[in-house]
C-alpha cells in the first residue's frame, strides 16, 4: 500500500492541474489488490475489516485525494452487493470483482431525480441522467439507483455494465477540487436492466443492517478529509524545514526555529490528532455494528450514525482549518502554482459542501435534545 501511495503522490499535483481520468493510476490500483479489500475470502477477496479499509483510504487521501475517493467508493459499491444482494448475486459480482479486477463506478445520487424507470417484460428500462457519478469513467460496472415510488422500499439498486448499449459517460466534471474523481454525469437512453441485475433480496431498505451502506459513505468522506489534512500538514512541515526562509524580524537563522511557526504547527497538529482519534473511535463502532449482522437494530444504528456524524463534523471542520492554515506556516513562496498545495483545501471544500457540515451538526443537536436519530434511508 505504501508503494502505491508514494506512486500516486509523485504525480498528484500535476494531475490535479490536468483533471480528467487518471487511466494509468487507475490501472495501478487495479493491479495493487486494494480494490478487493472488502470482498469476502469466500469469493477470493481479502475480507479486511472496515477500520483497516478506511484507514487505507485515509492514507491514500494524504497522497492523492481523488484516487482515494475512487478506492473508497469501490468498497462502498462492494458493500452494496454484500448488504442488498442475494447469494446468487454475491457469487456473480464479488468473485468477478477479484478475478476480472473490476473497477466499480456509481450512478446513485438520490437527489438527482432525472433518471426514470419503467417495467418491461424482462426487467426494467432506464432513461435520463444521473449526476455526481464518481468513478464512472473507465469503470467496468455501475451501481445505479432509481426510485419506483416515494417509499424507501421502492428504491432499487441495479448493477449494469458501464459499456452497455445506451449508456454514455459524460466528461463534464470540472469542479475546483477532487479533480480526478470522474464525478460527472451519466446518460441512460433506453438501457435494459434484467430483473436479476436488481440487487435483492434482501434489497436496499430491508433492515438496519442494510442501511449501513449510507454510513460507509459517511466514513469514506471522513477519511478523505483527514487524509487531506494529514497530507497538507506533512507537506507544510517538510517545506518549512527544507525550503522556507525565516521572516526577517523573527531573529532566527532557520524558519523552523521561529517560535510563531512552532506555535501554529503545534496547534494544527493537536487539532488533527483529536479529529483522528474521534474518527478511529467511529471506525471501531462501525465494525462492532457490522459484526452484529442481522441482530443490529435501528436504535443501535441511530447511535452509530451519531458517532459517525460527530467524527465527520470534526474531521471536516479541522481539515478546512488545517489545509488553509498551512500557508501561514510556509509563506508566500509556497503559493507558487507548481507546488499545488492549495489542492488539499480545494478537495476538502468540495466534499464538505456536498453534504453540509451544518446539517450534520444540527442532526447531532436534534438527537441530543429530542432523541430523534437521522432517517436511515436518506443521507443519515
Amino acid at each position: 500500500m505504501e508503494h502505491t501511495a508514494s506512486a500516486l503522490a509523485a504525480t498528484a499535483a500535476e494531475r490535479d492541474r490536468a483533471g480528467g481520468t487518471a487511466l494509468t493510476e487507475r490501472q495501478l490500483l487495479r493491479d495493487s489488490g486494494l480494490l478487493t479489500l472488502a470482498v469476502p475470502r469466500a469469493y477470493g477477496g481479502q475480507e479486511a475489516d472496515w477500520p483497516l479499509i478506511l484507514r487505507i483510504v485515509r492514507r491514500l487521501a494524504a497522497a492523492d485525494s481523488s484516487l482515494a475517493h475512487l478506492v473508497g467508493f469501490q468498497h462502498l459499491q462492494v458493500a452494496s452487493v454484500l448488504l442488498f444482494g442475494s447469494p446468487v448475486q454475491h457469487d456473480r459480482y464479488l468473485g468477478a470483482t477479484v478475478s476480472q479486477k473490476w473497477f466499480w463506478g456509481n450512478a446513485v445520487n438520490a437527489r438527482d431525480t432525472r433518471l426514470s424507470v419503467r417495467r418491461t417484460a424482462s426487467g426494467y428500462e432506464l432513461n435520463g441522467v444521473k449526476s455526481f457519478c464518481s468513478g464512472a469513467s473507465d469503470s467496468d460496472l455501475l451501481n445505479v439507483s432509481v426510485a419506483l415510488g416515494p417509499e424507501p422500499t421502492e428504491r432499487i439498486f441495479a448493477v449494469v455494465p458501464t459499456r452497455r448499449s445506451g449508456i454514455t459517460v459524460n466528461d463534464d466534471w470540472d469542479n475546483l477540487g477532487q479533480r480526478q474523481t470522474d464525478s460527472g454525469s451519466v446518460r441512460f437512453d433506453r438501457v435494459e436492466v434484467a430483473a436479476g441485475e436488481v440487487l435483492g433480496p434482501p434489497g436496499a431498505a430491508s433492515s438496519a443492517r442494510a442501511s449501513l451502506r449510507n454510513l460507509i459513505g459517511q466514513l469514506v468522506l471522513t477519511e478523505i478529509y483527514l487524509g487531506n489534512a494529514q497530507g497538507a500538514l506533512a507537506e507544510a512541515i517538510g517545506y518549512v524545514r527544507e525550503q522556507a526562509e525565516p521572516w526577517p524580524g523573527a531573529g532566527v537563522a532557520r524558519a523552523q526555529d521561529d517560535g510563531l511557526l512552532q506555535l501554529r504547527a503545534g496547534e494544527l497538529w493537536g487539532q488533527l490528532r483529536a479529529a483522528t482519534a474521534l474518527a478511529d473511535e467511529a471506525l471501531r463502532d462501525f465494525q462492532r455494528a457490522w459484526d452484529l449482522g442481522g441482530a443490529l437494530d435501528f436504535v443501535q444504528r441511530g447511535q452509530l450514525a451519531m458517532s459517525i456524524a460527530a467524527a465527520r463534523l470534526q474531521a471536516g471542520r479541522t481539515a478546512l482549518h488545517v489545509t488553509a492554515q498551512i500557508f501561514e506556516l510556509m509563506g508566500a513562496r509556497a503559493t507558487t502554482r507548481r507546488h499545488g498545495f492549495d489542492r488539499y483545501w480545494r478537495n476538502v471544500r468540495v466534499h464538505t459542501l456536498h453534504d453540509p457540515l451544518d446539517q450534520r451538526q444540527k442532526g447531532l443537536g436534534r438527537w441530543l435534545l429530542t432523541g430523534q436519530a437521522p432517517e436511515p434511508y436518506g443521507y443519515g
